[in-house]
């Protein structure tokens, strides 16, 4: 109940006036390591909630040829996310960390394992679900696994993408090329 109220709290005031940049959320890959988001100005951001044992994990592969196709500007970021869709999720950390690179080579940041639904949300998710609302996008904003948060050079939310548009789908490169028609 204490983290419920602490993480409402948190939001309350992370909310009002709040940038992506000014997140720090702690990386999977050490215990001590943060991903600073204010690391990232000046690029195109691609926030994922990504689990082990989803149907749609094959597309780590995809974000991981995504990113490093367009590393110079574009930065994906993995949020393994918990039980938040059944038992899709390893256990701990250090499973997570393991398998993303061991099967899938993964050099993005990923951070540790947190929950994207409900109560608990983290709080960059309860951010990233009030700017997708903002462009009139309708509830539930995540519905599965690896929903996609598009965010331009400045931090804005400009597109979130479902499940089922894959990482290197058209859909999702064209706002990378610059050849989306707006």
């Amino acid at each position: 109940m204490k983290l419920i109220f602490l993480s409402t709290l948190l939001s309350v005031f992370v909310f009002n006036g709040a940038s992506i940049y000014d997140f720090k959320v702690n990386a999977l890959q050490r215990d001590d390591a943060q991903i600073n988001f204010a690391d990232f100005k000046g690029k195109k951001i691609l926030i994922v909630n990504t689990a082990s044992k989803s149907p749609y994990t094959f597309q780590m592969e995809e974000l991981e040829k995504l990113y490093r196709a367009y590393k110079d500007k574009l930065v994906v970021v993995g949020f393994p996310a918990g039980s938040d869709f059944g038992d899709q999720e390893l256990k701990s950390n250090r499973e997570i960390h393991d398998f993303c690179t061991y099967t899938y080579d993964i050099t993005f940041p990923m951070a540790e394992k947190i929950t994207t639904i409900g109560e608990m949300r983290h709080p960059i998710f309860s951010y990233l679900i009030t700017e997708a609302k903002k462009l009139a996008m309708d509830d539930p904003i995540i519905k599965w696994n690896f929903t996609k948060f598009l965010l331009d050079e400045n931090g804005q939310l400009i597109k979130v993408f479902p499940a089922d548009v894959t990482p290197l789908s058209t859909e999702v490169t064209s706002y990378l090329n610059n050849t989306r028609n707006w």
